[in-house]
């Protein structure tokens, strides 16, 4: 894993909500339209920054990801809201990443490796620089939202703790350019649950436990 550079800093988020918890935070904010993306440029505390709004997904996180690593960046952080898959954990909780998976990546058909395991590497998880501010979990991710229990064995075999739709993706992007990369994820619906209405429902809370855990993630 590479060194926190203290150069720029991009960060990706799928939906401007998201992004949000990064920009209002940005002086000197200067806004443009690129590759269909909305990129906001500024200053992050006495740092260099971006924010790019990628859109949901992991083909558009790593999109968003390469533009920023062309750019310029020389660090990457996917923020946003995510479920939570382990008992006890509630809407509005905040955690690092150390590791995540690509867990609906399966190749396992001609190389016997295993879900999550992208091709040519000897483990599914990208490694990921947490700080220690927050607890750490395994950030499991795939291109689906969804409340159906077909994943969980696969899920719990490989440790997750949170799922998104986007982080492992930014992670890869990261690892191929040979940067570092954070992440930081705020609970907005857990297992057990509707996760569509729980996820309507925390939205907002979870936003704002959000913003705040960026000011504090890079010191702000």
């Amino acid at each position: 894993m590479a060194a926190l550079s203290q150069g720029t800093v991009a960060f990706v988020a799928a939906m401007e909500c998201e992004a949000g918890c990064v920009t209002a935070r940005l002086a000197n904010a200067v806004e443009t339209r690129e590759f269909g993306r909305r990129v906001v440029r500024g200053l992050l505390g006495r740092r260099s920054a971006m924010v790019v709004v990628s859109g949901i997904g992991k083909a558009n996180a790593a999109a968003a990801a390469q533009f920023a690593v062309q750019s310029g960046a020389s660090e990457l952080a996917s923020v946003g809201v995510c479920g939570g898959f382990e008992p006890g954990m509630k809407p509005g909780d905040v955690y690092e990443v150390d590791r995540a998976v690509q867990y609906d990546f399966d190749l396992s058909a001609v190389d016997d490796k295993g879900p999550g395991f992208i091709d040519g590497r000897d483990t599914p998880y990208f490694a990921l620089a947490a700080c220690g501010l927050f607890p750490a979990k395994t950030l499991g991710t795939g291109d689906r939202f969804t409340e159906s229990d077909a994943d969980f064995p696969l899920l719990r075999r490989l440790g997750v703790g949170l799922r998104d739709m986007e982080g492992a993706a930014v992670a890869q992007v990261a690892e191929t350019a040979g940067i570092p990369c954070r992440a930081i994820k705020c609970v907005t619906n857990t297992i057990g649950e509707t996760a569509g209405a729980q996820y309507s429902g925390n939205l907002v809370r979870s936003l704002e436990a959000l913003s705040k855990a960026v000011a504090e993630a890079w010191n702000i």
